[in-house]
């Protein structure tokens, strides 16, 4: 059923498109890779950048959809679905985002008391700190539930000891929302909590792991004799699991929206594959992709990624209505790691002994990225919950299939 919000869209559209000519700086007009770059790097982000920054993050626009009363834009979803077409006309990227927003903040709107979300809502919605996620253990991965990372009650605080492993970007992160161990007696599903850390706090120790593609968006963070204040427990003592898998279906849900293919700004997903391959490739007499078979796997790719952006939109809508993201973010998930995977494929195949290059002048900036895009693309797969743990998450939950005697004993929990 469509959603009209009660008032009048056009003069919506005209309100947006004239508050976003007035204040996206000129250099970033057609340029949203700049503010990406900029806000997924691990500096502060400067210029023009940071004046858009504030800028959003004061309208309130970079989560339209968030409580007007914490700071988020209190549109409707109609609203917010013609800020994005907007945005896209002037092409203007969102310079909010981060854990915080994909993951953390739809949580906290949900399970955290007043006192939580008027301190911590506000910096998120004008991207003022950093989040990271304290999940997976080097014994807990796929299994999640048997953390071990545990939280003593000790009167006023909790003392925290343990450690953490592919906690991405814990290295900038101001806080992190953390799975603790609260009452190791329990089931293991049962006694669980969820914590809210701050990172300066003395025994935080963050050790970034080097990637085969060069980076090091991952860390091994490590907590010892941690003070937590009795404030920071979100959502009830020993119910963390509940809270924990609430927010790994918005993480799979921001996972799966990203991973539509390589585009162009405001165009289809995939747009910017098709191009490289004009560029690559060459046309034949007919004015068609020179190589039949390359032309029908790219045809069969914008296909796939254009029903994927499609579902995804509709399954935003329907989880509106349903207090947030269902299970099926388990199968978006899925097909989109699966999508981005096969762009980067095509794009290096596309590119050809051009898209292997790692440094030098002979290789343009793009195709050195190509090549460390499709070396990184795989952990897209595995974060979030891996794609086996969806497939069993999608069966059972979904599909209503039983287990299989011995078959994934314990991880189909995440």
């Amino acid at each position: 059923m469509a959603d009209f919000g009660g008032g009048d869209l056009e003069a919506f559209r005209t309100e947006a498109r004239t508050w976003l000519e007035a204040n996206l700086p000129a250099s970033l007009r057609g340029h949203p890779e700049l503010v990406t770059e900029a806000m997924n790097g691990g500096g502060k982000p400067t210029g023009d950048v940071e004046l858009w920054r504030q800028r959003m993050g004061e309208k309130g626009w970079g989560v339209p959809t968030w409580p007007a009363d914490l700071g988020g834009g209190g549109l409707t979803a109609a609203q917010a679905r013609v800020l994005h077409e907007e945005m896209a006309r002037i092409g203007a990227a969102n310079p909010i985002g981060g854990m915080g927003v994909i993951m953390f903040g739809p949580t906290l709107l949900e399970y955290g008391n007043d006192e939580q979300l008027k301190r911590h809502i506000p910096p998120i919605v004008k991207a003022e700190l950093r989040w990271c996620q304290g999940y997976s253990e080097p014994g807990s991965g796929s299994d999640l539930a048997s953390l071990q990372t545990k939280a003593e009650d000790k009167g006023d605080h909790f003392l925290v000891n343990g450690q953490k492993i592919w906690t991405s970007g814990a290295q900038y992160a101001d806080w992190c929302f953390c799975l603790v161990r609260t009452d190791p007696k329990a089931r293991k599903h049962e006694g669980i909590s969820f914590l809210l850390i701050d990172m300066k706090s003395p025994g935080v120790e963050v050790r970034p792991i080097l990637l085969i593609n060069g980076t090091s968006p991952f860390c091994e963070t490590f907590f010892t004799d941690v003070k937590v204040p009795k404030e920071n427990l979100m959502g009830p003592l020993n119910g963390g699991w509940s809270v924990g898998k609430r927010l790994l279906q918005h993480e799979r849900q921001g996972i799966s929206g990203a991973a539509g293919g390589i585009a162009r700004p405001g165009g289809l997903p995939g747009e910017g594959l098709a191009a490289m391959a004009r560029e690559y490739v060459g046309l034949d007499a007919t004015g068609r992709l020179a190589d039949a078979d390359l032309r029908s796997r790219i045809t069969q790719h914008l296909m796939d990624a254009q029903a994927f952006t499609l579902t995804g939109r509709r399954a935003a809508l329907e989880s509106r209505g349903n207090a947030g993201p269902s299970t099926t973010s388990s199968v978006l998930k899925n097909v989109g790691s699966k999508n981005r995977c096969d762009a980067a494929e095509l794009a290096l195949e596309v590119m050809g002994h051009q898209g292997l290059g790692w440094s030098g002048d002979d290789f343009a900036g793009d195709e050195l990225q190509v090549v460390r895009t499709w070396l990184g693309g795989k952990a897209g797969t595995i974060a979030g919950g891996s794609y086996e743990v969806q497939n069993n998450i999608i069966s059972k939950r979904i599909l209503g299939l039983p287990d299989q005697p011995q078959a994934n004993a314990g991880v189909g929990g995440r």
